[in-house]
């Protein structure tokens, strides 16, 4: 195995490698699929995005913590990251915002930190070797229970995450934007929690959407008896292949001919109900400033990301139904798409993204204008 130097923890990849360094937070040893995010700001939204389950994040920015954590910056109020990986951690801050320093943060959350670690050098393994699984424990964990760890954890491919965090009931969400007077409800959205960050759902409200929150297991009987003006599918985790009830369900919704609007994987989820197909991508795209071109206007927006899995370019070929709308000007992948003249959409990166580039955001108007016609 490839080591670096000795300290009090260690992080310890599928592949061999091996990184010494002090550990903070909880002091739980955890497994879980590691990647790099390149965001140079807002951590805190970054670990508790629910997309991030059964991950270890590698931030490329080398001071995290330098902010502190407050109570209104949480993309979800339980679950998040497995772990992050760090160059640099910092205990104290000035920031007027700050309720929580990071170590105490993530302790409650039962997420496990590891600092001291050449994070460009990690970054480096992952985009040659590809995101694997990874372990953070203390330095005397033993490679007997590392393996173990490993064993138990398998694959991010072929796992249904969203089931797993999605909400276990029906609830109503009528919180906007700090500051922001909320306007006159006009549409009634019902959004398929597959993993919904909080500020996809704030930006709804800024829009007059009264929203019902469902479980992703939700019936598409029991949606319509909701008499929904627009579907949202938000974003969530893991592999969307296995995740039959929802696509079953987006085929129902399709077929009723109401506006459909998905963000990450209900994007990659919609792309499925439509015939085509996901792949898993070598380290997938995590950051927030990635290019993405709108194929129609010739625009470019910056965008934020987060997904390990994207629309198969096959099977888009072999697909007349289906426009891909924007590309990733990083590997031309496929960021969005569209399905009866647009009244159908989907969008692969994060337009709400909080705090990040707000280039995008006009995808929510775009879904309002839908509902309205």
């Amino acid at each position: 195995m490839k080591n670096n130097k000795s300290s009090k923890g260690k992080l310890t990849l599928k592949s061999g490698h091996i990184f010494f360094g002090e550990t903070f937070g909880s002091s739980e040893p955890q497994v879980g699929e590691i990647i790099f995010n390149t965001s140079m700001s807002g951590y805190q939204e970054v670990i508790t995005d629910l997309s991030y389950t059964d991950q270890i994040i590698c931030f490329t920015y080398p001071h995290i913590g330098n902010v502190g954590t407050n109570d209104e910056d949480l993309e979800s109020f339980t679950g998040g990251c497995k772990g992050i990986v760090i160059r640099e951690t910092t205990k104290t801050t000035s920031n007027w915002r700050n309720k929580e320093e990071l170590s105490s943060f993530l302790k409650k959350k039962n997420i496990t930190g590891i600092s001291g670690i050449d994070t460009r050098k990690l970054t480096r393994i992952l985009r040659e070797e590809g995101s694997q699984p990874a372990v953070i424990a203390q330095e005397e964990f033993s490679d007997e229970k590392i393996q173990s760890l490993f064993n138990s954890f398998g694959d991010l491919k072929g796992k249904d995450l969203a089931k797993k965090v999605t909400c276990q009931k029906n609830y109503n969400w009528d919180k906007g934007s700090i500051g922001l007077k909320k306007p006159k409800k006009r549409f009634k959205v019902v959004a398929y929690d597959f993993g919904v960050k909080h500020n996809i759902l704030r930006l709804l409200v800024d829009r007059g959407c009264d929203i019902e929150v469902v479980p992703a297991k939700t019936s598409p009987e029991e949606v319509l008896k909701m008499n929904p003006d627009g579907i949202f599918l938000s974003n969530g985790p893991g592999d969307p292949d296995p995740c039959d009830y929802a696509i079953s369900s987006i085929k129902t919704m399709l077929e009723k001919k109401l506006p459909i609007f998905g963000i990450c994987l209900g994007h990659q989820l919609l792309g499925l109900a439509l015939g085509l197909e996901t792949e898993k991508m070598k380290f997938g795209h995590h950051g927030a400033n990635h290019p993405v071109k709108d194929l129609k206007t010739n625009e470019v927006f910056i965008t934020s990301q987060n997904h390990g899995f994207t629309i198969s370019e096959n099977s888009v070929k072999n697909n007349n139904n289906v426009e891909v709308t924007h590309r990733s000007l990083f590997d031309n992948t496929i960021q969005g798409i569209s399905y009866e003249n647009g009244k159908v959409f989907g969008f692969q990166g994060h337009p709400e993204a909080s705090p990040g580039p707000q280039d995008i955001r006009k995808l929510f108007d775009k879904f309002l204008q839908n509902m309205s016609t």
